[in-house]
């Protein structure tokens, strides 16, 4: 049975150009137009992209608010670097309500992880020493 359901999901494919289309104007409905970096993405992965985007980060069904999703989007894009993501996120996190101090936090946070990070794994601390102090 389940491999008359594999065949019958592959057996009758929608055309990339077909599914890009549709994605398209999803996308053009959230934004009123669908942005560059979007149009240029492989059209086989699009449609994916898309909806782990409009679900994960757009979304306000999700756990974490979208002042906290563009929060942590800033602190990772410092960090990456992407000047894309912190000019994108800085404005959606502002748009969602962030304060200056917030957004300045979140990349002092990151900024903090980092260093933190670089010291324990540069000096090869035991991990299980390291659980055992930080109540692990």
């Amino acid at each position: 049975m389940a491999a008359v359901v594999a065949v019958a999901a592959f057996s009758a494919p929608v055309s990339a150009q077909e599914t890009t289309a549709e994605t398209y104007s999803e996308i053009k409905e959230a934004f009123g137009f669908v942005p560059t970096f979007m149009q240029e993405y492989p059209e086989h992965g699009i449609r994916g992209a898309w909806i782990m985007t409009r679900d994960m980060e757009f979304s306000d069904q999700t756990e974490l608010s979208p002042k906290v999703k563009a929060l942590i989007n800033i602190a990772v894009g410092a960090q990456i670097p992407c000047q894309y993501c912190v000019f994108a996120d800085t404005e959606a996190a502002r748009a969602a309500g962030a304060t200056e101090g917030e957004i300045k936090e979140a990349v002092g946070q990151a900024a903090l992880t980092r260093h933190w990070s670089t010291i324990i794994n540069g000096l090869q601390i035991d991990f299980d020493q390291f659980k055992e102090e930080m109540g692990g």
